[in-house]
């Protein structure tokens, strides 16, 4: 196990660079559910948050309340990857739909986008606007060289 600052800042990097990942949940029977999502993570400098800006769809919902966990997981064709596995909770108030609109508005390249221009998300208190928080519990770092070197050097950490 590695270093919980190191991981979490070449997770940062990485994921900021790959900006796409593949989010699985747990449907209410129990079974895998994953879609394409684009989330922002912020690093305050001792913890690593990340946020979703999505809208509370009906299987959303479901997956959520029947499992509050996530798994993130980023790829390029270069084979780097890395994931965070975390608990995932709906953002509630106004302050933080703030927050996190602005987080998407003002990220950095390639991350960051305005999300006024997703039909319905005229800014952070329309009604289809909501977001996930992400709580890593679990993360891991694979350079791709490592993998086509045979070394097969991850950083990791989890809780």
């Amino acid at each position: 196990m590695s270093n919980y600052n190191e991981v979490a800042q070449k997770f940062l990097a990485m994921a900021h660079e790959i900006v796409w990942c593949t989010v699985a949940t747990v449907d209410p029977e129990g079974r895998p559910r994953s879609r394409v999502l684009h989330p922002i993570w912020e690093w305050n400098g001792t913890e690593l948050t990340g946020w979703v800006a999505t809208g509370k769809t009906p299987i959303k919902l479901a997956d959520i309340a029947q499992s509050a966990h996530v798994s993130c997981n980023y790829w390029t064709p270069s084979q780097d990857t890395c994931v965070a596995e975390c608990s995932a909770e709906w953002v509630e108030g106004a302050k933080l739909k703030h927050h996190v609109w602005d987080s998407y508005v003002n990220g950095p390249e390639p991350v960051g986008y305005n999300p006024a221009m997703i039909p319905g998300w005229e800014n952070a208190d329309a009604p289809g606007f909501d977001a996930l928080r992400l709580t890593p519990h679990r993360l891991r770092v694979m350079p791709g060289a490592s993998l086509m070197n045979g070394t097969y050097k991850s950083d990791s950490w989890r809780k």
